[in-house]
């Protein structure tokens, strides 16, 4: 496979034509923050985290750096003001959601977010995904995925398949960025639940 030769943070770079722009950056050690991305998953570009800004060809751009290619004569930068800022946003629209996570509480000293930006409502879910993809791409089981739309957007285990699939596996549990995944299949389980049960909103 030919190469393609870019700028990432000022530092040359030759990559795998392609390859994406987080891959290539982190080959070339350098660090692009995600929660939503994993080496064994499709490429998903759902947190938006790894957003960096790139210039080709005199236009600048914002793009997820997870899902896009690199391309020869490519400008990145991924820590620029402007991305630094809409990381920043990010966090904290996600602490709101899911305060004291770890993952969140680290990024968060990283980029200078304020803990009492938004209200908070918590969920203790992020909507990485990563519990979703893996049960359809790994294990081609299904049983658990995204309901509604946009605030109302959630994630449930489906009854009828993870009644038989999920007690023997669990292995998406470990994936969860929060640690909420677990808890909330055991509370799906307990036999004065109805299903369906509330979804735990991510």
């Amino acid at each position: 496979m030919s190469k393609v030769a870019l700028l990432i943070d000022g530092h040359e770079v030759s990559a795998e034509e392609g390859v994406t722009i987080l891959q290539a950056s982190r080959d070339a050690g350098i660090d692009i923050p995600t929660l939503c991305h994993h080496e064994d998953l499709a490429p998903y570009g759902g947190c938006r985290l790894c957003t960096v800004e790139v210039n080709k060809g005199g236009r600048t751009r914002f793009v997820a750096s997870c899902v896009h290619q690199v391309e020869d004569g490519m400008v990145v930068q991924t820590e620029s003001e402007e991305v630094i800022e809409g990381r920043k946003l990010i966090l904290e629209l996600l602490w709101a959601r899911s305060p004291g996570v770890q993952v969140l509480r680290e990024y968060g000293q990283r980029y200078g977010m304020e803990l009492d930006k938004f209200a908070v409502s918590p969920t203790n879910c992020v909507l990485c995904g990563l519990c979703v993809r893996y049960c359809a791409e790994i294990k081609k089981k299904n049983a658990i995925g995204f309901i509604n739309r946009g605030t109302e957007k959630a994630v449930m285990f489906y009854p009828e398949i993870a009644a038989k699939e999920c007690a023997t596996c669990g292995e998406c549990f470990k994936l969860c960025p929060t640690g909420v995944l677990p808890s909330n299949y055991a509370l799906q389980r307990v036999p004065h639940f109805e299903w369906p049960v509330r979804p735990f909103s991510r």
